[in-house]
């Protein structure tokens, strides 16, 4: 396995997903200090991450944020800690982590299942341009 960076939060996403790789495209330009590095749950590194905190993808459909040593999160809050690190008006997404938890994921929930039918799916995960590759974890 590829070794982790140090003090770089890991973002584990639907590769093949609009939504999601339209999502990390804005994580990436509004990451400003460079807290994040990414893997598809495709990836090898992305199944063994999640093989090593015993996450079932079959049963979480989700983009998990990995802190390395210290936790993980899921669905909505994992969204919502990401946002934390971000510039600009995506930076306030975080106050909505004072929502119930449980509220929060019915409604990431509901995009999750539809993902595909309203944002469409690609045959493969996204090939990062040569300056962007430092950033994706393979």
């Amino acid at each position: 396995m590829q070794k982790l960076p140090k003090h770089k939060k890991i973002i584990l996403f639907d590769g093949v997903c609009n939504l999601c790789n339209n999502a990390i495209n804005i994580i990436i330009d509004h990451d400003k200090k460079d807290v994040f590095r990414y893997a598809s749950l495709q990836s090898e590194i992305g199944q063994q991450l999640t093989q090593e905190r015993g996450i079932d993808t079959s049963e979480i459909d989700s983009m998990i944020l990995i802190d390395p040593g210290t936790a993980y999160y899921i669905k909505s809050t994992a969204a919502l800690q990401i946002a934390k690190h971000l510039s600009g008006g995506y930076k306030l997404l975080s106050y909505f982590l004072f929502l119930p938890e449980g509220f929060r994921n019915m409604v990431y929930d509901v995009i999750a299942k539809n993902r595909y039918k309203w944002f469409g799916k690609e045959d493969h995960c996204r090939i990062p341009t040569p300056e962007l590759k430092a950033k994706f974890l393979e």
